[in-house]
């Protein structure tokens, strides 16, 4: 019984590791507040919980804190999540269109034309 728990407890620390990292991957990814908001709270949820369920699986001694803590997670990280998107929506922060992605991806060629034309130039007068 003891080796179950073992393994579970290290496929919840796995499957959490993976969820927290795509997690924070869509924050840095994603355009507005709504989409960062939304990636980092499903996912952050979801694989704190079972980050915190497989560290309490391998010592069963913290499987009640564990559970406290889950259930804690559980009830906070929404309720978080919602006041930072009702603030945002207050002040006015508009989610992303596609044109404004669009015009962003753009922007960001149109920077790195330039900066390629400033570096040959550079490369030029060093010649």
């Amino acid at each position: 019984m003891e080796q179950v728990l073992t393994y579970l407890g290290y496929i919840l620390i796995v499957i959490g590791a993976i969820f927290l990292f795509l997690g924070g991957l869509g924050i840095v990814r994603l355009p507005d507040i709504y989409s960062r908001l939304q990636a980092g709270t499903k996912a952050s949820t979801l694989g704190a919980m079972s980050l915190i369920l497989g560290v309490g699986f391998l010592n069963p001694a913290w499987l009640v804190k564990s559970l406290v803590i889950v259930i804690f997670i559980a009830l906070s990280n929404p309720i978080s999540s919602h006041a930072l998107a009702r603030g945002s929506y207050r002040h006015n922060i508009k989610p992303w269109s596609k044109e404004d992605i669009d015009a962003y991806r753009q922007y960001l060629k149109e920077e790195g034309q330039k900066e390629r034309e400033e570096e040959a130039k550079q490369t030029e007068n060093k010649d």
